[in-house]
């Protein structure tokens, strides 16, 4: 005689075997690991973080999360450049031309590391669910060199409840979780 799991321990696995997947299908993240240890007691400062979204002011709401987050990874010399004028934040100024005076200004001041980046996702999607999407690249610069020495690019949407700044801030968190600080 056959014996059948009950119906609703079926679906119950089922539902977990879904969520799971679900879960997984969710964000995407590359990033690269630095040979050397980035140095958390230099002088570090956040550039403008480039917006190629149609959101405005997107590059400046992921700036103030990803300070508050290095912060709290230990990085106590972190510096902003000077505040641009009104109008430049509406948009006047190409992001390349921002950061790029940004970047000369820091190195000036005898700034070890920049930290900098673009938003290329901030949104909500369009849909029933409206579900929060965001996506980005982070790049830490040793400006004495020039050269790029750390570099993460992710992605992630959240659930249809979940606010946009939240998905933001798991998407910066994750990506700087193999930024190796001594």
């Amino acid at each position: 005689m056959l014996q059948f799991t009950p119906l609703p321990k079926l679906f119950k696995c089922l539902a977990l075997l879904l969520l799971a997947i679900a879960a997984t299908g969710c964000s995407v993240m590359d990033k690269t690991r630095t040979p050397v240890q980035l140095d958390a007691g230099a002088k570090w400062v956040i550039l403008p973080i480039a917006n190629h979204t149609e959101t405005p002011q997107a590059g400046l709401r992921a700036e103030v999360i990803l300070e508050s987050l290095l912060r709290q990874r230990g990085l106590q010399t972190l510096v902003r450049p000077p505040t641009l004028q009104a109008g430049d934040l509406m948009g006047d100024l190409p992001d390349r031309k921002v950061q790029q005076d940004a970047q000369r200004w820091a190195a000036e001041q005898g700034i070890r590391y920049a930290v900098t980046g673009a938003v290329d996702e901030w949104r909500y999607k369009v849909g029933v669910d409206g579900e929060p999407a965001v996506g980005l690249v982070l790049q830490v610069i040793d400006l004495g060199s020039g050269n790029v020495v750390w570099t993460a690019t992710g992605a992630r949407s959240g659930w249809s409840r979940e606010a946009l700044s939240a998905v933001g801030q798991k998407l910066m968190r994750d990506l700087l979780g193999d930024l190796s600080l001594r």
